[in-house]
């Protein structure tokens, strides 16, 4: 009997139909073929060679049963490319597997068909036919191609493409399998109820909208009178309660949209970054989310960072204008002004005698908590701004500074009686022609690594970089290049963070090694450039 052999573990293989003969079993599928054409047998086939030596098996008997010669239609018909055995291999597999399965009728027709491949040669030859639902030559008496294309000339090229594609096949690489689970569950999911295979909620937008239409029939010839002409008016009901529908399926869909171009799914991402927010900033975006269904991701996030950092400047110049009323002209004096408000706000809460004593007792047995995160505001007024240098800086060098009261104490200019200079720059920093700055760091050598001297031989990028960093890639053994990159995606976390940055996040930023990976870090602190977390 013939006998069908389908490749299932790979698609797009030879595969397809394998007829083999039911005597000696030798492959039979691409040569001539004789079928037993009595009841009796069914599938019944033999080679040329069994059939010449008159071997029978089963019910088969060769003397008596009539057969039939069944060779191999490899010319083609509707498409150069195209055998009539293809041709036949594919209307079967559609009528087996259903149209839409395309991968499934191309493993049933063979020959390292895949599925886009077959599904435009259905759409092309069949459905975009002037004779719709025949082929364009369907004709019997239309040899036109089968002229044009000689039989031996077809399957030499069908052969050359077998052999290209099997060679291609061979050296391609091998799919990742997915390591993403496709079931929604808790355990393997961030969001229960989502199902990322079918891109769907368990409960979705009016998630009761087909309750309306489940049960309305359109019947061929209703809605119209017979005798008016005119549409019935339970007709226009039910087309009204399918507008209904419709709306609410698109609006389904938009929402569907926003979500998936938002990464809402990113619960955890999302989480993580919220986290890092203060109320006000939490409160704010808040308001903002419905301005996410008729704007972009990129111009949203824009949008967001605006909406911050214009908090952030609100709060800093309201904050400089309080200072400014209460006589305040550095932002040290500033800061310890906050610092003893917050205290007298901590005092004025009226509490009776055993309320304070529950108090001390609680603060004394817990630990301090730990240090909340600068806000954009607290950064734009941190006493750690650089100096700006002037440009009469030698006339002041030499003029006398004059003393100023600030908080009801005499500080000069130049710099106050406690030794701190103004606008909270660092009392170690150095004075040069009355201007101010910060003493260089030097990274000092690490253990068991010796420098690697840099210059413009073995370095084309070394003046992109300052002195001291230098001096820093040769202590860490780094080329110039990889250290601006590890530099610049620094830089873009710490500014996620409000400038700051922790050592364990830049040691994984880096991936160099722990000493070096600290050495970068401990620079950028000092420079100025990143504020420790």
């Amino acid at each position: 009997m013939g006998v069908i052999r389908k490749k299932t573990a790979t698609r797009g293989g030879e595969g397809g139909v394998k007829y083999v003969c039911d005597v000696c079993s030798s492959d039979i599928t691409s040569t001539v073929r004789i079928r037993c054409a009595d009841p009796a047998c069914s599938d019944f086939d033999l080679c040329v060679s069994c059939f010449a030596k008159g071997e029978s098996r089963n019910a088969h008997d060769p003397a008596t049963h009539p057969y039939r010669v069944i060779e191999q239609n490899s010319f083609p018909i509707f498409d150069k490319e195209w055998g009539a055995d293809e041709e036949l291999l594919l209307l079967e597999g559609a009528e087996i597997y259903g149209l839409g399965s395309w991968a499934d009728i191309a493993d049933h027709i063979g020959g390292f068909r895949d599925k886009d491949e077959v599904r435009d040669h259905y759409l092309d030859t069949y459905v975009a036919s002037p004779c719709f639902p025949l082929p364009k030559r369907c004709s019997p008496y239309d040899s036109e191609l089968a002229t044009q294309v000689p039989r031996e000339e077809f399957q030499a090229r069908k052969k050359r493409r077998i052999e290209e594609r099997r060679d291609k096949a061979k050296n391609a690489p091998t799919l990742q399998a997915k390591t993403k689970p496709t079931a929604s569950v808790p355990s393997c999911h961030e969001i229960q109820g989502y199902m990322p295979g079918r891109l769907e909620f368990e409960t979705e937008y009016a998630n009761e909208a087909e309750e309306a239409v489940q049960h309305m029939q359109f019947d061929p010839g209703d809605g119209l009178n017979s005798r008016t002409g005119e549409m019935e008016p339970e007709m226009e009901l039910k087309l009204t309660v399918m507008e209904i529908y419709n709306c609410r399926l698109t609006q389904r869909v938009e929402r569907k949209r926003v979500i998936f171009e938002h990464d809402l799914l990113d619960y955890r991402e999302n989480t993580k970054t919220d986290k890092r927010r203060n109320k006000e900033e939490k409160e704010l975006l808040q308001k903002a989310k419905p301005f996410a269904r008729i704007m972009n991701h990129t111009d949203f996030e824009d949008f967001n960072q605006g909406l911050v950092d214009e908090l952030n400047l609100r709060q800093a110049i309201t904050q400089l204008q309080e200072w400014r009323n209460m006589r305040i002209g550095d932002l040290r004096s500033g800061e310890k002004y906050e610092t003893e408000k917050a205290q007298r706000a901590q005092k004025s809460i009226p509490m009776g005698s055993m309320d304070r004593e529950r108090l001390a007792s609680s603060q004394r047995s817990k630990q301090p908590p730990p240090p909340e995160a600068p806000s954009g505001a607290a950064l734009l007024v941190a006493p750690e701004l650089p100096i700006r240098p002037t440009a009469a800086g030698a006339a002041t060098a030499t003029a006398p500074a004059p003393a100023t009261v600030t908080n009801g104490e005499a500080k000069s200019i130049a710099g106050t009686a406690e030794g701190q200079a103004p606008n909270g720059t660092d009392p170690t920093a150095t004075h040069v022609n009355g201007s101010r700055t910060r003493q260089r760091y030097m990274p000092q050598p690490l253990a068991g690594i010796s420098p690697l001297p840099l210059s413009q031989d073995n370095a084309p990028d070394l003046h992109l970089l300052t002195p001291e960093e230098a001096k820093l890639c040769e202590v860490v053994r780094l080329q110039p290049k990889p250290y601006l990159m590890i530099k610049d995606q620094l830089l873009r976390e710490a500014l996620k963070s409000n400038g700051t940055l922790k050592r364990k996040q830049a040691k994984e930023i880096c991936r160099l090694d722990a000493q070096k990976g600290a050495k970068i870090f401990d620079f950028l602190i000092n420079a100025g450039w990143l504020g420790k977390a």
